[in-house]
């Protein structure tokens, strides 16, 4: 293989030895934030929902923040492969006006334009998103806590100064600032009426974390509030369902998903019409959380389609190199990314990110040509992985 490359976690590497990799075997499907970056998975994402995933039967959990968080809520509506084209192409075409005199657009203005791109995109769909009959779809979040908790010209700015600081000397320590809020499709009525969400699959024990029904109600503040980068989109208030506060971009709190996926978890929500408390809307932790026998039970493996093989915590920790290793919680992992020395032979040598806002300025069309060019020659990837599929060489697993 020359594009891709996989590594997979101890558990996940035992698996592959002995049985390669069938559709039946994968339980969880992670997206990262990283904003354009995600773009090169669009080839992956398109092969692995609409043509691989569909020949078993299994539930499984989709679980995204930012551009992770819409690429997993298209993977659930009908016609995939359509869904997902449709959205690289509109990511690919995004354009915002910059006003005269300024450097960027201002975070109103990105906000809005955006929120009116997901109410186009999802119009009259989002009952297919929230009724799959195998995807359960968990968007996360992060809600900002005490001075975090409204947007504010002034306190914003401290706030995520001291919750950098705070997160550099360890990660919970950000739970102060920050806490993780899982929006989760619905799953049905609990044995006393009260609604449910779907089982998260991952432990909570790692950081400070709630857990919300998702709902038609909710589903567009939610997805934005997962998108909406501190600073380049306001934060997304009042959020129908969820506790009051400011809610921006999940890679805040969960840039790549290194989430405790071996210690799979129930989140009953006791979601209540009116006011809310710590206990009504389903704050939980390792002592409080419900083993999740659904979740457990079954297909095990994470396969996670990501632009790199580290696996990151937070959207804080990218310098923090030492928090870039892989944990016991990632050893039912299976990494499909691509190869440092083929991206090199992208348009500018490099993954598409969101400094090329900033290089190409008002060019469009020339962001949107290095776009597509990278993004077409990304389906490499996803034949590369038709192949291996096909004839398992360990020879070509590394270890994660």
């Amino acid at each position: 293989m020359k594009a891709l490359r996989i590594h997979a976690g101890p558990l996940a590497y035992q698996h592959l030895a002995q049985r390669g990799l069938q559709p039946s075997d994968v339980g969880v499907v992670p997206a990262a934030a990283g904003g354009p970056k995600g773009l090169i998975l669009g080839p992956l994402d398109r092969f692995l929902f609409g043509h691989w995933l569909p020949q078993s039967a299994q539930p499984v959990h989709l679980v995204g923040a930012s551009i992770g968080a819409w690429r997993m809520a298209t993977a659930c509506l009908n016609d995939p492969v359509a869904a997902l084209q449709r959205l690289e192409d509109a990511y690919v075409r995004q354009h915002y006006e910059v006003p005269p005199g300024k450097k960027r657009p201002p975070a109103s203005q990105v906000s809005e334009q955006f929120g009116q791109n997901l109410q186009s995109f999802y119009a009259g769909r989002v009952d297919e998103v929230l009724q799959h009959p195998r995807y359960h779809l968990h968007l996360i979040a992060a809600r900002g806590r005490h001075v975090l908790g409204r947007e504010h010209p002034v306190a914003t700015p401290l706030g995520y100064l001291g919750a950098f600081f705070s997160n550099t000397v360890h990660r919970k320590a950000l739970g102060a600032w920050l806490e993780r809020v899982v929006f989760s499709s619905p799953l049905g009525d609990g044995p006393a009426g009260a609604p449910l969400s779907a089982p998260l699959p991952f432990g909570t024990h790692d950081f400070r974390t709630r857990q919300v029904r998702l709902t038609p109600a909710n589903f567009m503040d939610a997805l934005q509030a997962s998108c909406s980068i501190p600073f380049v989109l306001q934060a997304v208030h009042h959020i129908a369902g969820a506790p009051p506060g400011a809610y921006w971009d999940g890679g805040l709190t969960d840039y790549h998903m290194h989430l405790a996926y071996h210690q799979p978890q129930v989140a009953i929500n006791n979601i209540a019409a009116g006011a809310y408390s710590e206990s009504a809307i389903g704050r939980f932790d390792s002592q409080s959380a419900v083993n999740s026998s659904e979740a457990s039970q079954g297909a095990g493996l994470v396969l996670y389609p990501h632009f790199q093989h580290q696996v990151v915590p937070g959207w804080l920790d990218k310098t923090l190199r030492w928090r870039h290793k892989a944990t016991p919680a990632l050893d039912s992992m299976v990494v499909l990314s691509p190869d440092p020395q083929w991206v090199k032979t992208l348009p500018n040598a490099k993954l598409p990110d969101r400094q090329d806002f900033t290089h190409y300025g008002p060019d469009t069309a020339a962001r949107s040509k290095a776009w597509l060019a990278a993004t077409g020659a990304a389906q490499q990837l996803a034949d590369e992985l038709a192949q291996w599929l096909h004839r398992p060489d360990m020879g070509a697993v590394h270890r994660l």
